[in-house]
């Protein structure tokens, strides 16, 4: 189970690591990746009156899995998967670092191995994890 503090769930953060992280496509994910949570609030969140995000510490992760996925069961069950991935990699990666995990249709029919080795593959080539490990 991937702990609270290690979860992304405010729109604002999603979009945030979105529109503002570095992106790489994998066959079955597409990782988006922003360090430090930006750095600081947009001018659009000050116009909005939103509070400053509050790190409590260690990486966050986010999960987009829709319908194109599959049905509720296999869109739970690639979810399961990716959590459980993420919480292995927790302390792999910087604190500050928000990632947003974005399912393709056929993670449906890929395995954890496989998700895990494209989620590893992808966060190498961004320069956020290092080792060799897959």
């Amino acid at each position: 189970m991937l702990p609270e503090s290690y979860r992304l769930h405010r729109r604002t953060d999603f979009s945030r690591t979105v529109r503002r992280g570095r992106r790489i496509g994998r066959r079955d994910l597409v990782v988006h990746v922003l360090l430090d949570g930006g750095g600081r609030d947009s001018e659009q969140d000050v116009a909005n009156q939103q509070l400053p995000t509050v790190r409590v510490g260690g990486p966050r992760f986010g999960l987009i899995v829709s319908k194109a996925v599959g049905n509720a069961v296999v869109r739970h069950r690639v979810a399961r998967r990716l959590r459980h991935i993420c919480s292995s990699l927790a302390a792999e990666l910087p604190d500050g670092a928000d990632v947003v995990l974005r399912a393709l249709p056929g993670a449906a029919d890929a395995s954890s191995d496989e998700l895990r080795r494209q989620l590893h593959a992808g966060l190498r080539k961004l320069g956020v994890l290092t080792g060799s490990d897959a």
